[in-house]
């Protein structure tokens, strides 16, 4: 599928004033950089970046810039956002290239109900997103992995993950991301297992010193 397509303009004067004035006429400004280019400072529609970002792969989507007649693939590097509004601010976007790997952060996702689970274990999903290498057109949406077999006090690493074609995990081979272990206790429930009729307690206490 061609990439979405973002109209741009270069920008010369920069500042809070030219922010502000930028984004009363609908528009933001970007930063657009990449190996070789000089940084070029534009102003984009947030709508249309909005729409280009909207897609199963979010903020790993691949998109075309046009710039001065010329068209550029890119994507976003980092998003400025207001905090209660949430609206577009400001985005540094970055030159790529289909034949070039990148580094993204994708969602992980356990399915299924592990065994250990099952036996009154906790399933711990390590990481939500993992740093996941390869070229923009084959980024994943999700990395799944089915979890029905992770017994107690079992682990899944990196090297157990069902990876597409052509996509890597840019951690250790041997970095644990899944496990199945027994929850620890919070402080109330130590406390109160400690107060139970029967139960040992915490301490001994002390004995008077005798007396010489």
């Amino acid at each position: 599928m061609e990439p979405t397509t973002l109209s741009t303009e270069i920008r010369d004067s920069r500042g809070k004033n030219a922010a502000r004035q930028l984004r009363a006429k609908g528009r933001i400004p970007a930063v657009f950089y990449g190996s070789g280019t000089e940084p070029v400072a534009l102003s984009i529609s947030p709508k249309e970046l909005s729409a280009a970002l909207s897609t199963e792969v979010r903020r790993n989507a691949v998109f075309q810039l046009e710039i001065a007649g010329q068209k550029q693939l890119a994507m976003v590097k980092e998003l400025q956002v207001h905090p209660v509004t949430r609206e577009l601010r400001h985005a540094d976007l970055y030159r790529v290239a289909l034949d070039a790997e990148v580094t993204v952060q994708v969602p992980l996702r356990a399915l299924g109900k592990a065994k250990g689970v099952v036996e009154g274990a906790e399933l711990f999903v390590l990481y939500r997103e993992l740093p996941v290498r390869t070229t923009p057109d084959k980024i994943p949406t999700v990395i799944e992995v089915d979890v029905t077999s992770l017994g107690l006090n079992e682990t899944l690493h990196v090297k157990d993950l069902p990876l597409p074609a052509g996509v890597s995990v840019a951690l250790p081979a041997e970095r644990s991301v899944i496990s199945c272990h027994e929850a620890r206790k919070k402080p109330d429930e130590e406390a109160d297992a400690a107060a139970t009729p029967g139960a040992a307690p915490a301490a001994a206490a002390a004995k008077p010193a005798a007396k010489k």
